[in-house]
């Protein structure tokens, strides 16, 4: 009876850390999201996460529609109806060339990678304007070359438009006819004409952390080189070669092979904010990773070793650590008769609950790697010495911090290890159970629940 007793308060001790244990990732949630607005802070002021799109050329016009009506009194008459509208024109042929030009901006304890991007956006366009039509009284505005651009804040300069190897006058974007940009006038055509233009822009944009581009020619060949060595492709996967002297990545896309076109019909808008559904907003106000919107091609300059998240990744390994280190006391009571009280559980618990609120809290101002090493000897240190005389032996205790050294140096090696994280964890959670039944593989528990009816360990 005593021996089931034992066991449910393992077992409830177990469970109560997981109250500490929550607060701790609550904790690291809250510093994600205090490093997202130090983003946002920075994004202000520099540029946001930056997308291009275009040059699109846009022909507006007005028609002027003559309907009969019949009148209630039986008379007729005609009325005339104004509808304006625009024809939007994708380029033939797109290519769009830069370099992202890295740096790093800090706001309180948080570092935020930035860029300058600098390149060209070459378009080809072969447009046919919408000729004459029987009945319909039709007079074309003057059209307009639109470049999108997500955050024009973020603009460097103003850019530099060529037509057919003319250069052309640069405004503001239209808003809502076009999305955030800038645009360029041209010439009004007739009806019917053939518009063949060849457009070159050159330009330089600010962001931060992410630069996209929508594909929006009918064939679309995007090229994109920096020396940030560690890039996250987001979208259609790109030809990419990527070492430690940066990566270059060139985007080979075809329009039936995506709907940027469609979506840009749709939405215009590339602000971000602009894009997101509430639940979007919300996951991203608290941390989650932005994307670019609709079928944009995108690198992100991802940080190594984000310590925040991989603070995250361990603190899901908390109540594993817990329940091993509580197994091992267990096992010592009954084979070695040496009685622990439910309050030295539950300390060893909360010192291994604050180890992962030391790794935090130490990654904000030194590395990861040396904040995990600080960390884990503070504990395995602290708990091997009270475990020293709670267990009655300093060996017993060194035992106990070896057997959390290990524990920690293999929990280490899953946290840089992403991509093997599962298959290394179910090896470890192998070879612990595998340990634990060689180990008592030769006890009588029905003779150990006996021997603690009788009077337990002394």
């Amino acid at each position: 009876m005593r021996l089931a007793f034992k066991m449910a308060m393992v077992a409830v001790l177990t469970l109560a850390i997981l109250i500490p244990l929550q607060m701790v990732r609550g904790v690291i949630h809250d510093r994600q999201q205090y490093r997202e607005e130090a983003v946002r802070d920075i994004a202000a002021g520099f540029g946001g996460r930056q997308v291009l799109a275009g040059p699109v050329l846009v022909v507006p016009y007005e028609e002027r529609v003559v309907d009969t009506v019949n009148g209630e009194d039986g008379s007729v008459r005609q009325v005339v109806r104004r509808k304006t509208g625009q024809w939007t024109f994708f380029p033939d042929a797109l290519s769009i060339d830069g370099e992202l030009k890295p740096d790093l901006r800090r706001r309180g304890l948080h570092q935020v990678r930035v860029y300058a991007w600098s390149g060209n956006a070459v378009a080809r366009f072969d447009a046919a304007v919408p000729a004459e039509s029987d009945g319909v009284q039709r007079s074309i505005g003057q059209p307009w070359l639109s470049v999108g651009i997500a955050d024009v804040g973020g603009l460097d300069g103003a850019p530099q438009v060529r037509v057919n190897g003319a250069p052309v006058a640069v405004e503001q974007g239209l808003g809502h006819a076009d999305g955030s940009g800038v645009h360029a006038r041209l010439a009004v055509p007739a009806a019917g004409q053939r518009l063949r233009l060849d457009v070159r822009v050159a330009l330089r944009l600010r962001g931060t952390e992410t630069f996209a581009m929508l594909p929006l020619g009918n064939d679309n060949d995007l090229r994109l080189r920096s020396t940030w060595p560690h890039p996250k492709f987001e979208g259609r996967s790109p030809q990419q070669d990527v070492g430690d002297g940066g990566f270059r990545a060139r985007w080979q896309i075809a329009s039936v092979a995506n709907n940027a076109q469609r979506r840009y019909l749709q939405e215009p808008s590339l602000a971000p904010e602009a894009r997101l559904s509430d639940a979007a907003r919300a996951a991203l106000e608290r941390g989650m990773p932005w994307t670019a919107p609709g079928d944009a091609v995108s690198v992100s300059l991802l940080d190594p070793v984000n310590p925040y998240v991989q603070a995250d990744r361990a603190s899901k390994y908390g109540l594993l650590f817990v329940l091993l280190t509580f197994v091992g006391f267990f096992m010592f009571e009954l084979i070695r008769q040496v009685r622990v009280h439910p309050i030295q559980y539950l300390l060893v618990g909360m010192a291994i609950a604050i180890f992962f609120l030391l790794l935090v809290s130490l990654s904000e101002h030194i590395a990861f790697g040396l904040s995990y090493l600080l960390a884990s000897l503070a504990c395995i240190g602290l708990i091997g010495f009270y475990l020293s005389a709670v267990l009655r032996g300093g060996l017993r205790g060194l035992g106990f911090a070896a057997m959390l050294g290990t524990l920690y140096a293999a929990l280490y090696g899953l946290l840089l290890s992403e991509d093997n994280a599962l298959a290394l964890g179910s090896g470890l959670l192998f070879a612990i159970l595998a340990a634990i039944m060689v180990a008592t593989r030769r006890v009588d528990w029905y003779q150990l629940a006996s021997r603690e009816a009788d009077g337990g360990p002394r």
